[in-house]
């Protein structure tokens, strides 16, 4: 009796089909395990990132208590030590400027560079003696002494002073390192928002804020959760490609005389000057919520405070 698949010649096709069928199948558990592998290295990833924030959050912290536990130690305490804005840090300022002694008593140094307190050519150590240990815990910081030791404070304003150390006759403070005294532009990145002020002084001028759709956290695994890792970085590259073009509409180039001020999450805000070419005068990082205005009130007021360290 015939097979009628061989008398037609349809024998060999149907065995090429079930080799086909098998290859599609080898290639599907192929392209599935190769799924998964890539989502648990993006969930491997994701874990790594929050545990190195967890333990660079932990160390900030054992850090502190070891510099409160040397000062402790050392029986040395800050006479003073706070985060003043507004009033407050004005009147801090004002004081401090109206300082007068005789030439050459009373001098202004930027700490914290390359070269060590100790070995600045300023004879710090003689005048502070074993209170020199809090002033290294200080920097990097803006340094305030008379010759008679009146006056020994630090402070760390939101735009760092650029001076070199000097004698004279009195503090050389700029009133516009630690206030919004001039026309200025201060700009707030996250990876989801932005919003950017022009200021006259504390007076808000001109405003644009907008918000992006970007999705949030994912908590399933396997293949999803890689094309949604690929999506929100998209999504993300996007958003700071709108915040750029906006900078770009309000700052103009890089060397624009009016200072700009961006301040946000930390890596957003670094990436986003990396890739945009803008050189600002001061960056920091904030936490601000909510919608973009309040967002960036909140901003504003984080980015204009001073640490005032007594020594």
């Amino acid at each position: 009796m015939f097979d009628v698949d061989e008398l037609l010649g349809r024998a060999s096709l149907r065995e090429r089909i079930d080799e086909l069928e098998d290859e599609n199948e080898r290639l599907r558990k192929r392209y599935e395990a190769e799924s998964d592998r890539r989502a648990e290295a993006t969930t491997a990833r994701q874990d790594a990132e929050e545990r190195i924030n967890r333990l660079e959050d932990r160390i900030a912290q054992l850090e502190g208590e070891l510099d409160q536990a040397g000062e402790d130690d050392r029986g040395l305490e800050f006479r003073r030590r706070d985060r003043i804005g507004g009033t407050e840090l004005a009147g801090v300022v004002d004081r401090l400027s109206s300082f007068r002694t005789e030439p050459e008593g009373a001098l202004t140094a930027t700490l914290g560079g390359d070269e060590p307190v100790r070995d600045l050519d300023l004879d710090l150590e003689g005048r502070l003696g074993e209170r020199i240990a809090l002033l290294e815990d200080a920097t990097p910081c803006l340094y305030c002494v008379d010759d008679a030791g009146l006056v020994s404070v630090a402070l760390k304003p939101p735009v760092e002073p650029t001076i070199e150390p000097g004698w004279n006759d009195r503090f050389s403070l700029e009133r516009e390192w630690f206030l919004p005294t001039e026309r200025h532009t201060l700009a707030l990145v996250r990876a989801d928002l932005f919003a950017l002020g022009v200021y006259d002084g504390d007076e808000r001028v001109e405003y644009r804020g907008f918000e992006s759709d970007v999705k949030g956290s994912h908590s399933k695994g396997g293949f999803s959760q890689a094309r949604f890792e690929r999506i929100r970085d998209d999504q993300i590259d996007d958003h700071l490609e709108r915040c750029r073009k906006t900078l770009a509409e309000y700052v103009g180039e890089p060397s624009a005389e009016e200072p700009l001020y961006l301040v946000g999450q930390r890596g957003v805000v670094e990436t986003l000057v990396d890739e945009s070419g803008l050189e600002p005068d001061a960056t920091a990082a904030v936490d601000a919520t909510g919608d973009p205005n309040s967002a960036l009130e909140d901003a504003v007021d984080s980015f204009w405070t001073t640490d005032l360290l007594v020594l």
